[in-house]
Protein backbone atom coordinates (compact mmCIF):
# COMPACT_ATOMS: atom_id res chain seq x y z
CA UNK A 1 0.00 0.00 0.00
CA UNK A 2 1.45 3.34 -1.07
CA UNK A 3 0.48 6.96 -0.59
CA UNK A 4 -1.39 9.36 -2.84
CA UNK A 5 -0.93 13.12 -2.51
CA UNK A 6 -2.98 15.73 -4.34
CA UNK A 7 -4.51 19.16 -3.89
CA UNK A 8 -7.82 19.50 -2.08
CA UNK A 9 -9.64 21.98 -4.32
CA UNK A 10 -13.10 23.48 -4.18
CA UNK A 11 -15.56 22.25 -6.83
CA UNK A 12 -15.38 25.58 -8.68
CA UNK A 13 -11.58 25.84 -8.82
CA UNK A 14 -10.28 26.77 -12.28
CA UNK A 15 -7.33 24.44 -11.61
CA UNK A 16 -9.64 21.44 -12.04
CA UNK A 17 -9.75 22.11 -15.80
CA UNK A 18 -5.96 22.17 -16.21
CA UNK A 19 -4.01 19.15 -17.44
CA UNK A 20 -2.71 17.02 -14.54
CA UNK A 21 0.43 14.91 -14.14
CA UNK A 22 1.32 12.06 -11.83
CA UNK A 23 4.79 11.76 -10.32
CA UNK A 24 5.54 8.28 -8.98
CA UNK A 25 8.46 7.87 -6.62
CA UNK A 26 9.76 5.77 -3.74
CA UNK A 27 7.66 5.83 -0.59
CA UNK A 28 10.55 5.75 1.86
CA UNK A 29 14.26 6.25 2.14
CA UNK A 30 15.02 2.55 1.68
CA UNK A 31 14.32 2.62 -2.05
CA UNK A 32 16.12 5.12 -4.20
CA UNK A 33 15.14 5.51 -7.83
CA UNK A 34 14.36 8.39 -10.14
CA UNK A 35 10.73 9.51 -10.04
CA UNK A 36 8.57 8.71 -13.05
CA UNK A 37 6.35 11.50 -14.40
CA UNK A 38 3.26 10.54 -16.43
CA UNK A 39 0.67 12.65 -18.17
CA UNK A 40 -0.85 14.99 -18.95
CA UNK A 41 -4.27 13.66 -18.01
CA UNK A 42 -7.56 15.11 -17.00
CA UNK A 43 -7.85 15.17 -13.22
CA UNK A 44 -10.24 12.23 -12.70
CA UNK A 45 -8.23 9.73 -14.79
CA UNK A 46 -4.99 10.93 -13.15
CA UNK A 47 -6.44 10.27 -9.70
CA UNK A 48 -7.80 6.87 -10.75
CA UNK A 49 -4.48 5.76 -12.24
CA UNK A 50 -2.54 6.95 -9.19
CA UNK A 51 -5.01 5.23 -6.85
CA UNK A 52 -4.62 1.92 -8.66
CA UNK A 53 -0.83 2.13 -8.57
CA UNK A 54 -0.53 2.97 -4.87
CA UNK A 55 -3.04 0.24 -4.01
CA UNK A 56 -0.80 -2.32 -5.70
CA UNK A 57 2.66 -1.09 -4.73
CA UNK A 58 4.43 0.71 -1.89
CA UNK A 59 5.16 3.95 -3.70
CA UNK A 60 4.29 7.63 -3.54
CA UNK A 61 2.07 9.19 -6.20
CA UNK A 62 1.73 12.97 -6.42
CA UNK A 63 -1.12 14.17 -8.65
CA UNK A 64 -0.86 17.84 -9.53
CA UNK A 65 -1.95 20.28 -12.22
CA UNK A 66 0.38 21.52 -14.91
CA UNK A 67 0.65 25.26 -14.53
CA UNK A 68 0.72 27.02 -17.90
CA UNK A 69 3.55 29.43 -17.11
CA UNK A 70 4.47 31.42 -20.18
CA UNK A 71 7.32 33.53 -18.82
CA UNK A 72 10.40 33.19 -16.66
CA UNK A 73 8.83 35.64 -14.19
CA UNK A 74 5.78 33.42 -13.75
CA UNK A 75 8.05 30.43 -13.14
CA UNK A 76 10.10 32.43 -10.61
CA UNK A 77 6.89 33.42 -8.82
CA UNK A 78 5.79 29.76 -8.63
CA UNK A 79 9.21 28.70 -7.31
CA UNK A 80 9.16 31.47 -4.70
CA UNK A 81 5.65 30.47 -3.62
CA UNK A 82 6.67 26.80 -3.36
CA UNK A 83 9.77 27.67 -1.34
CA UNK A 84 7.73 29.87 1.01
CA UNK A 85 5.15 27.14 1.47
CA UNK A 86 7.90 24.60 2.22
CA UNK A 87 9.45 26.91 4.82
CA UNK A 88 6.04 27.45 6.45
CA UNK A 89 5.38 23.70 6.44
CA UNK A 90 8.77 22.99 8.01
CA UNK A 91 8.09 25.56 10.73
CA UNK A 92 4.64 24.07 11.35
CA UNK A 93 6.10 20.56 11.57
CA UNK A 94 8.70 21.75 14.07
CA UNK A 95 5.97 23.35 16.18
CA UNK A 96 3.80 20.24 15.87
CA UNK A 97 6.69 17.91 16.77
CA UNK A 98 7.36 19.95 19.88
CA UNK A 99 3.71 19.65 20.91
CA UNK A 100 2.84 16.14 19.75
CA UNK A 101 6.11 14.31 19.14
CA UNK A 102 7.82 13.45 15.88
CA UNK A 103 5.70 12.06 13.02
CA UNK A 104 8.55 9.79 11.92
CA UNK A 105 8.14 7.88 15.18
CA UNK A 106 4.63 6.77 14.16
CA UNK A 107 5.05 6.48 10.38
CA UNK A 108 5.50 2.69 10.32
CA UNK A 109 2.58 2.13 12.69
CA UNK A 110 0.33 4.33 10.54
CA UNK A 111 1.29 2.39 7.40
CA UNK A 112 0.61 -0.93 9.13
CA UNK A 113 -2.76 0.29 10.41
CA UNK A 114 -3.72 1.53 6.93
CA UNK A 115 -2.70 -1.79 5.38
CA UNK A 116 -4.84 -3.72 7.88
CA UNK A 117 -7.78 -1.38 7.36
CA UNK A 118 -7.56 -1.62 3.56
CA UNK A 119 -7.20 -5.42 3.30
CA UNK A 120 -9.83 -6.75 0.95
CA UNK A 121 -10.65 -3.30 -0.42
CA UNK A 122 -10.48 -3.34 -4.19
CA UNK A 123 -8.89 -0.27 -5.80
CA UNK A 124 -10.89 1.65 -8.36
CA UNK A 125 -10.64 0.42 -11.90
CA UNK A 126 -8.20 2.47 -13.96
CA UNK A 127 -9.65 4.31 -16.93
CA UNK A 128 -9.43 2.53 -20.26
CA UNK A 129 -6.78 3.42 -22.80
CA UNK A 130 -9.53 4.84 -25.03
CA UNK A 131 -10.79 7.10 -22.22
CA UNK A 132 -7.26 8.35 -21.53
CA UNK A 133 -6.64 9.02 -25.24
CA UNK A 134 -9.92 10.93 -25.45
CA UNK A 135 -8.72 13.01 -22.49
CA UNK A 136 -5.45 13.70 -24.32
CA UNK A 137 -7.48 15.02 -27.26
CA UNK A 138 -9.55 17.29 -24.98
CA UNK A 139 -6.38 18.61 -23.33
CA UNK A 140 -4.75 19.24 -26.72
CA UNK A 141 -7.86 21.12 -27.87
CA UNK A 142 -7.57 23.44 -24.86
CA UNK A 143 -3.90 24.32 -25.42
CA UNK A 144 -4.38 26.86 -28.24
CA UNK A 145 -7.02 28.57 -26.08
CA UNK A 146 -4.67 29.26 -23.15
CA UNK A 147 -4.14 32.96 -22.59
CA UNK A 148 -0.68 34.04 -23.54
Amino acid sequence: MGALVTLDLPDDSPMLDLPWIITFGPLGDVDEWEPVVCGPYERAPALALAEVMVAEEALMAVVEPLLPAVSADQIRDEITAAQSAAEEEAAAQTDSAELYGNFEDTFDEELEAAAERDQGVQPAMPPSEAAIRAGFARIAAKLPGLER
